[in-house]
């Protein structure tokens, strides 16, 4: 972190969920969708095969609605909101004084080449429920709660037991 630039606090947890929340009605009203993000990466997943295998990609009945009729699949509303979440966070990070490139390996029990290896897993295991649920956290837990959704609340609450089963046990085992 820069001298010129002092480390601001983190925003109290309240005021950050309201504007979680004025943020998700505003993209319901401007764009017509809640907030979303795993849709991004089947998108770029069908783009890449369209420029390496694209008759497979064209005959997977997956992917291949997203490239229809010439379709983009980059050409997007989740691709667009997902870059623009990337560098809008990038910005806060840099403008807080909070960007610093590390890896957080928690008290020190496992190296950083494990805790990367076990970062990667959780991602994949994640993007692939997610695909499963046709949807992620923001999308079916944010978005399906706001629209008072069943699932979206089913999701929550599964979600938020399964990760404290799971940092639980991943104490007990390093």
């Amino acid at each position: 972190m820069s001298e010129c630039s002092p480390v601001r606090p983190l925003w109290p947890p309240v005021v950050a969920g309201v504007v979680l929340g004025l943020v998700l009605i505003l993209t319901f009203v401007l764009v017509g969708n809640g907030v979303g993000a795993s849709g991004t990466f089947a998108r770029i997943a069908a783009w890449f095969g369209m420029q390496v295998a694209p008759s497979a990609i064209e005959s997977n009945g997956y992917l291949g609605g997203m490239v229809a009729h010439n379709a983009n699949p980059l050409a997007n509303w989740i691709v667009v909101e997902v870059v623009g979440v990337a560098i809008g966070a990038l910005l806060a990070a840099v403008g807080a004084g909070r960007f610093k490139v590390k890896i957080d390996v928690g008290s020190g029990k496992i190296s950083p080449k494990t805790r990367l290896i076990l970062a990667l897993l959780g991602g994949v295991l994640a993007g692939f429920g997610s695909r499963l649920a046709a949807g992620c956290t923001s999308g079916v837990g944010l978005s399906g709660t706001a629209m008072l959704g069943i699932g979206g609340f089913v999701f929550l609450i599964v979600f938020f037991v399964v990760g404290l089963g799971m940092s639980a046990l991943m104490r007990r085992v390093w």
